[in-house]
């Protein structure tokens, strides 16, 4: 089984949107956040969705998927007090009332605010972990990397030719992502910057798989602004016959 587990239970503060958390803005009359989630739902090696949601916003969710014919979505859950703990909410639910079998469950961890994924992109997680035991999705720094130190003096230059950056889907066998957030737990490890983090941090070797550059999180103005553009020359291919 494969579940796709959305978290989208952030607010947004740098996009500057008001009262409406970032997922939830608009391109083309629909939300960023269905625009995500269409990617899982259309894809033919998905079978159920779960989300993780601000709860205040659960109930405007589901009558956006009914609206757009969102039909794999089995749950939508509210966050937690950190990232971390809305994931392990989203994990929780999979476990309890979706997934038959966690140690045979591929589960893709992926930002609400993704929305230039595709199809071959959640392929090749489902295909990594299968293979591998997990699938962290990268992509090429095409920028330097540097490392300060407290006063803000450049302590390492990194070779950027070993470097790449972090990005999502980041999927695991159901039970092993577990297993580690059991173990953050008892040792109250609560500030993992993502479950790759938290995974290597309890000795899991990571495997990757290279994502399309374009596969950003929308969390500033600019970011929105690519993701419209991005999504207009998709369309005008797709009328030149060249999609």
């Amino acid at each position: 089984m494969n579940v796709a587990l959305i978290f989208a239970g952030g607010t947004g503060k740098r996009m500057k949107s008001g009262n409406t958390p970032k997922q939830f803005l608009e391109l083309n009359g629909k939300p960023i956040i269905v625009h995500t989630i269409e990617h899982f739902d259309k894809h033919p090696q998905i079978d159920a969705i779960v989300v993780v949601c601000i709860e205040g916003w659960i109930d405007h969710l589901k009558t956006k998927l009914s609206e757009f014919g969102i039909t794999k979505v089995s749950s939508i859950v509210p966050g937690g007090t950190t990232g971390q703990g809305s994931i392990r909410n989203g994990l929780y639910e999979i476990r309890d009332k979706v997934a038959k079998d966690p140690s045979d469950t591929v589960v893709l961890i992926h930002d609400g605010v993704r929305p230039l994924i595709n199809d071959k992109l959640i392929s090749d997680n489902i295909e990594s972990v299968r293979k591998n035991g997990n699938a962290i999705t990268v992509v090429p720094a095409i920028e330097t990397i540097i490392e300060t130190d407290d006063e803000g003096n450049i302590a390492k230059v990194a070779d950027r030719s070993v470097c790449k950056l972090a990005r999502a889907p980041q999927s695991f066998i159901l039970s092993d992502i577990l297993e580690a957030h059991r173990k953050s737990l008892e040792e109250g490890a609560q500030e993992m910057i993502d479950s790759a983090m938290l995974m290597q941090h309890y000795g899991t070797v990571l495997h990757t798989v290279e994502g399309p550059v374009e596969n950003i999180k929308i969390t500033t103005p600019m970011d929105y602004y690519v993701f419209k553009a991005m999504v207009e020359l998709q369309e005008d291919m797709k009328k030149e016959g060249d999609l």
